[in-house]
């Protein structure tokens, strides 16, 4: 239920967002509510990409955060075993120092 929401929420911020970006802003002027820039210059087509994105990005979100959450415990475990290395190796040249 809350992986649902969260892909929800997050299709819809990338709506918005894209929405702002095809779309443009829209001012108003002596009445008349004017669009000041498009990079879209159809607003079915701007709302359609839109929408499509949106939802793409609600599906894959769990997708690039477990990929995101494994490479950083990768990198994690593998920074712990190089310290361990390094632990080990200092701690064997101390005890293999000059004999007499």
């Amino acid at each position: 239920m809350l992986q649902r929401l969260i892909g929800v929420t997050i299709g819809a911020a990338v709506t918005f967002v894209l929405l702002l970006l095809f779309y443009g802003g829209v001012s108003v002027t002596n009445g008349v509510a004017t669009t000041d820039w498009r990079i879209v210059s159809d607003s079915g087509t701007a709302f359609l990409v839109a929408a499509a994105l949106g939802a793409v990005a609600s599906f894959f979100w769990p997708i690039v955060i477990g990929w995101w959450l494994v490479r950083r415990t990768r990198s994690r475990r593998q920074t712990a075993v190089e310290a361990e290395v390094q632990r080990q190796l200092a701690e064997q040249q101390r005890n293999s120092g000059p004999r007499t």
